[in-house]
């Protein structure tokens, strides 16, 4: 019998009840760890993972839910009573207290305890920071959706606060310590109505306790027609909420959909890999963030040009999406879109990391697995080139992402960013797992070999690697920020 599940617990009450053979699992995201999935296939399951993260208590989420297995629904067993945050920060939270130790090492109690403490103390200390005159408007913050010709991925925040402002290049530390801090601590609205408008139909969901939202909704089946490749625009309105001219509140989101001249996908991670965030280092990585902005920060050498390159593909046409998973949290998502857009680098949506300034001290690496898997589950027939470093667990996800969808991978460039010698032989092992089902893990020292290989292998077109090779020179001979 097919099951359909909800949550951790009821994934190990099922586990308790079958023996394999043959049995059928449907999981929201981020039930199924690392270390779960690869003995159960051993034992004869098959599982699947959802497309979003469904809660049998909203209302329309289990028939939803049931649909997205593509069976009738009186032939599943249905975990009912089930209680899923819609959060997103609820199921990285399970991921992080469970997770497998190939993926990630558990912290001490301890650790966490004194994250805990600090987290509690710099919320409490910014807050008396707050400018008590700033106004308060309720917006919805989109983020940039992706989808195929008949299926899009929205994702977006409703906040009663914005008190954004745009940066420059000359801004002092403290102007940037006061706009790191109004993006960590916006005010969510919760249980918020917002409606998508798109292809003539319009669609609705509701915000979860951290006043995020998401779509995952079929305009083209609706219209009857595919979606052509390129940007699309998705209206989004809060109902019950008025802006100071009286309308609802609105905003715009912006869709990619690959066009049909894609020969392959590029997932790459962002911190430590287009940009220096010093992301081992928590403490560094805040004052890094409070003491410059996207005008101020580089990419690392030679990435705008190694990625245009890739974009373009061997073709030189061919117009390769660009997908950008980070560890960073979704307060950052502007700065990041503006950062891209300063440095050339060809932009594509951003799948990010939901999280409260306690986190900062800590990480979650299954969120980048479930990320990636969603992006492959709306691109099944298209390969995709995997670009990392070695810093904390790329190459691990990666590596797990090749047993999972070993004929889904095309490439992986990790760069090496950690001369230890236990790394390294980690790595060696990890290239020799991922050589042995065909696919290469490339240890890359910079951009330019990353390039050279690329060319070699028929992902960029040759003449491209003056460029990376230039790129990187005009890097080198930059003054360093101040």
């Amino acid at each position: 019998m097919p099951f359909l599940i909800f949550s951790r617990s009821g994934f190990d009450d099922v586990l308790a009840r079958i023996d394999g053979g043959g049995a059928v699992l449907y999981l929201n995201p981020g039930v199924a760890l690392g270390a779960d999935i690869a003995p159960l296939r051993e034992r004869g399951v098959a599982l699947h993972i959802l497309p979003r993260l469904y809660d049998p208590q909203v209302p329309g989420d289990l028939e939803e839910a049931a649909r997205a297995t593509g069976r009738e629904r009186a032939g599943l067993w249905i975990e009912h009573g089930a209680a899923v945050p819609q959060a997103e920060a609820a199921s990285t939270e399970t991921a992080r207290t469970e997770a497998s130790p190939a993926l990630m090492e558990e912290a001490p109690a301890l650790h966490r305890r004194l994250a805990r403490t600090a987290g509690q103390f710099a919320s409490g200390a910014l807050r008396r920071l707050r400018d008590q005159g700033a106004g308060r408007n309720l917006m919805v913050l989109p983020y940039h959706g992706f989808g195929n010709a008949h299926r899009i991925w929205i994702k977006g925040r409703v906040l009663d606060e914005f008190s954004y402002r745009e940066q420059s290049e000359h801004d002092s530390s403290w102007s940037n310590l006061v706009a790191l801090y109004r993006r960590l601590e916006s005010d969510e609205v919760a249980q918020a109505r917002v409606l998508a408008h798109m292809g003539g139909r319009t669609y609705e969901t509701a915000t979860d306790a951290g006043g995020y939202f998401a779509f995952d909704i079929a305009p083209a089946q609706a219209a009857g027609q595919a979606l052509a490749g390129g940007w699309h625009t998705v209206e989004l309105e809060l109902p019950e909420h008025e802006g100071p001219d009286g309308a609802p509140v609105r905003a715009t989101a912006q869709v990619n959909v690959p066009c049909a001249s894609a020969r392959f996908g590029i997932i790459s991670d962002i911190d430590d890999t287009v940009l220096w965030t010093n992301v081992t280092n928590k403490f560094n990585m805040a004052l890094m963030l409070a003491r410059s902005n996207h005008h101020t920060r580089k990419p690392f050498k030679g990435v705008a040009a190694f990625y245009r390159a890739l974009n373009e593909g061997a073709g030189g046409n061919e117009d390769n999406p660009l997908f950008y998973v980070s560890s960073s949290p979704w307060h950052l998502f502007g700065p990041l879109v503006d950062f891209l857009r300063v440095q050339d680098i060809p932009l594509g949506p951003l799948l990010l990391r939901e999280l409260k300034v306690r986190d900062l001290l800590s990480s979650n690496h299954n969120h980048k697995l479930d990320k990636i898997e969603l992006i492959l589950n709306f691109y099944p027939d298209m390969q995709f080139v995997l670009i990392g470093d070695s810093g904390e667990q790329d190459p691990e996800i990666y590596t797990e992402i090749v047993r999972r969808h070993p004929t889904s991978v095309r490439m992986i460039y990790i760069r090496n960013v950690n001369p230890d010698p236990a790394r390294i032989d980690a790595l060696d092992r990890l290239i020799e797992e991922v050589s042995s089902t065909g696919t290469q893990l490339i240890l890359c020292p910079d951009s330019v070999f990353a390039a050279s290989h690329a060319a070699a292998e028929g992902l960029i077109r040759v003449d491209r690697l003056g460029m990376v090779r230039s790129d990187k020179r005009e890097d080198d001979s930059a003054p360093a920020p101040a």
